[in-house]
């Protein structure tokens, strides 16, 4: 029992420090209960839908102040969850029961998401370094409305288990010339009603039918993700502030690579 809960701890860990890094928390998740060689019930299924709520209450407390300060910043982060959550409703029953079980669309779309984000990187960095013209939004108040629509589109491409909810935000943003601390923060705000309408979905669908193990092993995942996001979320801050996004990029080709290799050598 005690090793079950170590488990859970480790989940915690990984789900915390990979929620907000472009690498695909759940695809880590899975991954990680393949390695730990839990079953892959139905309850594994909703805890790695409801432990990644609990790295965005870090976000709501670290970014409590941005979020209530501006009415304009609410109603983008509103704009941008619409697409999310019509798409997440008609397609819930397909990711929970068939795609979350595919590591060959796992490492798929790691490795194509990361080929993406190098065309993008390089891109975007050719364009910084040109003339005057290019449009570069450096805060999330620049941020129109109907950019806000376009990312709210990109993230629902985050229900395929591998694509990564803020790789494929951060992606977006970076097509549309929005610099990357801007579209991270924006990425962390649009992850507050994109994860609990998620996490509230799954436990309406389930009806919180858990097995007192199950829900303890729920809580420990809970608050060990909680307490990593929280130092994940300042180091990705950091991180970015000096550095891009291709690290993650040549991270998510090698580690789809080997996804690939493991499955049909």
């Amino acid at each position: 029992m005690i090793i079950y809960f170590l488990k859970s701890i480790i989940l915690g860990i990984v789900q915390g420090f990979t929620e907000f890094l472009p690498i695909s928390s759940t695809a880590h998740l899975i991954l990680s209960v393949n390695l730990l060689k839990l079953d892959f019930s139905e309850f594994i299924k909703s805890f790695i839908i409801i432990i990644q709520f609990a790295s965005i209450l870090a976000v709501i407390i670290l970014y409590w102040k941005k979020i209530w300060s501006s009415w304009e910043n609410i109603k983008k982060i509103i704009i941008a969850f619409i697409p999310t959550a019509i798409l997440g409703l008609l397609f819930y029953k397909i990711v929970k029961n068939f795609l979350q079980e595919s590591l060959d669309i796992i490492a798929l779309a790691l490795f194509l998401g990361g080929v993406i984000m190098l065309f993008l990187e390089k891109r975007y960095i050719r364009k910084m370094g040109e003339a005057t013209d290019v449009v570069d939004i450096k805060d999330i108040k620049d941020i129109s409305y109907q950019q806000c629509f376009f990312i709210g589109i990109f993230q629902a491409l985050a229900m395929i288990p591998g694509v990564s909810r803020s790789a494929a935000t951060i992606l977006g943003g970076l097509s549309m010339g929005i610099s990357r601390l801007a579209i991270v923060e924006f990425s962390f705000l649009l992850a507050i009603p994109t994860m609990l309408a998620a996490s509230s979905l799954d436990l309406i669908k389930t009806g919180f039918n858990f097995s007192f193990n199950d829900l303890i092993f729920l809580i420990i995942g809970f608050i060990v993700s909680f307490i990593v996001a929280w130092f994940s979320i300042k180091f990705l801050l950091k991180f970015i502030k000096k550095n891009d996004f291709r690290v993650f990029a040549w991270y998510r080709i090698i580690l789809g690579v080997i996804i690939f290799l493991f499955l049909y050598t």
